[in-house]
């Protein structure tokens, strides 16, 4: 049978979980997971990334310790290690998952294709103050 690495409580770091849980991906994950005892497959999480990118994101969390993942067939199933956590860092995961739950949603699916970021440089985010002579961002004395 197939097994995934996964770190032992006594090396799951505090700065590897806050690394892993900085990115909103991966925090939705997390969030999504809390919400059930049962563990949950890859395909059940509605994620604005493409397979391999949240293959990606599920892999960071599992090795910095935050989730368990295993197969089940032709499938991983995944679960918090929330009793693990909360030894090792009493409180952290129930706070991060509080705040994730206030703050409103924020992930996006990324931009791509060629100019999506078109419009993001020069003056085009700058306020009318902010635009010289030529539109040009900048001082306007």
């Amino acid at each position: 049978m197939r097994t995934l690495a996964h770190p032992r409580l006594d090396e799951v770091s505090v700065d590897a979980v806050l690394a892993a849980l900085a990115d909103p991906i991966r925090r939705r994950i997390v969030v999504q997971l809390s919400r059930s005892e049962a563990a949950q497959a890859c395909g059940a999480f509605d994620l604005p990334v493409a397979k391999s990118t949240s293959t990606h994101h599920f892999r960071v969390l599992r090795e910095a310790g935050v989730i368990t993942q295993h197969y089940d067939g032709n499938r991983i199933l995944n679960a918090l290690r929330t009793a693990d956590m909360e030894d090792r860092f009493p409180g952290l995961m129930g706070a991060i998952v509080a705040a994730e739950q206030r703050a409103p949603a924020a992930v996006e699916p990324p931009c791509s294709g060629p100019g999506a970021h078109a419009g993001r440089r020069s003056g085009a985010l700058a306020s009318p103050g902010e635009r010289g002579e030529a539109g040009q961002v900048g001082r306007t004395s």
